[in-house]
């Protein structure tokens, strides 16, 4: 029951990142790093430039500022992708969906998922270019700036605040989690495939 409740909390966080960000008009000023986006705060420490405030090593808010929108869509998307394949790789090493072919006699190690069940994969596949689909009037639209990157409208749950404030630090939270869970499902990938255990993906 606690495994339920706890993937039943997963999803409706994944759910909430998808809530409307506020207007970039309204909240960018001309000299605000990466149009005033949140993100560039800091203060986390690196090793190399002391400081992640504005960290944007290659220079990219500065050499292509009419494409800051569209990378802020493409990082807000993988983030959440990542966010919920974090979860979605971790869960099967705890309990599996009915039917013989998603035991775990039958898929001892959920890394091996991928090339045992191409029926799956395919559904799966499909699945995620409806959703794509369903996203290119969104993205059409991005140049105009009539809506901000990631905002899609969709928070059945009523998560988002309506402080600007409260606004501001929830895509922040989200922001980070998205980058966090990015580097974290590369190296579950990556650990499971290397040491051929499960959760935790150790040697």
């Amino acid at each position: 029951m606690a495994k339920f409740l706890l993937t039943i909390a997963a999803l409706a966080g994944s759910a909430s990142a998808f809530a409307p960000a506020a207007s970039v008009k309204s909240s960018t000023t001309l000299d605000a790093f990466a149009n005033g986006y949140v993100g560039g705060e800091g203060p986390e420490p690196l090793p190399l430039t002391g400081t992640s405030v504005n960290f944007d090593p290659c220079g990219f808010a500065e050499r292509a500022p009419e494409w800051l929108p569209w990378f802020r869509e493409a990082e807000l998307k993988h983030g959440r992708a990542a966010m919920l394949a974090t979860v979605g790789f971790v869960m099967p090493e705890f309990f599996r969906v009915p039917g013989e072919q998603f035991s775990f006699d039958a898929i001892p190690k959920v890394i091996d998922a991928h090339d045992a069940l191409p029926d799956s994969m395919i559904q799966i596949f499909g699945w995620i270019s409806f959703l794509e689909a369903c996203s290119f009037p969104a993205l059409a639209n991005m140049n105009e700036y009539d809506r901000a990157p990631g905002d899609f409208g969709f928070d059945p749950l009523g998560l988002f605040p309506t402080d600007p404030a409260k606004q501001a630090e929830y895509q922040l939270k989200e922001l980070k989690n998205g980058r966090l869970a990015m580097i974290g499902i590369g190296g579950m990938v990556a650990g499971a495939a290397v040491s051929g255990h499960g959760f935790p993906y150790l040697p």
